[in-house]
């Protein structure tokens, strides 16, 4: 009886650690700049990297993320590190931060360059 009991504690034990890691293996390590103005918070079109492949994905934000208020303040030529799982639609996030270019890898370093670049040029005349 208590060899039964001791089987189904550590039997529980493992279903609940498995549980977790299973749901985030989808979970991926991404990188992405926003590539335009965003308009809709909740799909900012992004250059994203994920293992080292370069490609234009649509960043799928949920409400905790839409409530965030780095979030609120997202602005072209942003470079993020992104967790979250892609998808057919996008990128689903799980967690944000705002990083400096220069984290980038160097796939999507020449992006943000030249989108910073841009975006001086742009803004710039408007100070005077």
């Amino acid at each position: 009886m208590i060899y039964a009991r001791v089987f189904i504690f550590s039997f529980m034990s493992v279903l609940l650690v498995a549980g977790p890691s299973a749901q985030a293996e989808d979970e991926q390590l991404i990188f992405a700049v926003v590539s335009d103005v965003p308009k809709d918070r909740s799909r900012v079109t992004a250059r994203i990297s994920l293992n080292d492949v370069v490609s234009d994905a649509k960043l799928l934000a949920s409400d905790t993320i839409l409530n965030n208020l780095i979030w609120k303040k997202l602005e072209i030529c942003h470079a993020m590190r992104i967790e979250g799982a892609k998808g057919p639609e996008g990128v689903k996030i799980s967690s944000v931060r705002i990083i400096d270019a220069a984290m980038l890898p160097m796939s999507l370093q020449t992006f943000a360059g030249d989108c910073l670049i841009k975006k001086a040029i742009e803004v710039a005349p408007l100070v005077d």
